[in-house]
């Protein structure tokens, strides 16, 4: 299984796999024909209030990491379903932030990948 990450407005790609938007809104300007969703989790994203407090800022990213992680591990139900929606298949967790190297779906894969490497 591999799961990868992508911004929504790249296009869809055969090595996507299942496509998952992790964003807790709907990506601006897109619609829902061209984003070619499978599943949309809106309950896996930071809540608004943790989004609104990192503001896609660099220099909170540490913090918003913990945070976030903190977040994922209080709420187990929404984790496992993303787990069981990604199965045994390739996955991409997509996202629509600009930021490719501060975003949360970094932390969820992470967070995913090492859960799915636990005994």
């Amino acid at each position: 299984m591999a799961l990868n990450i992508k911004r929504i407005y790249e296009p869809k790609d055969d090595k996507d796999g299942m496509r998952i938007l992790v964003d807790r809104l709907w990506p601006r300007g897109l619609n829902k024909q061209d984003a070619a969703v499978d599943i949309w989790l809106k309950d896996i994203a930071p809540s608004p209030a943790l989004r609104r407090w990192f503001g896609h800022d660099p220099a909170k990213w540490t913090e918003f990491q913990r945070r976030y992680r903190d977040e994922l591990e209080k709420n187990p139900s929404t984790v496992e379903e993303l787990k069981r929606q990604i199965g045994q298949s390739d996955a991409t967790l997509l996202y629509a932030a600009k930021d490719l190297h501060h975003n949360h779906a970094i932390v969820l894969q992470h967070f995913v990948g090492e859960d799915s490497r636990a005994p």
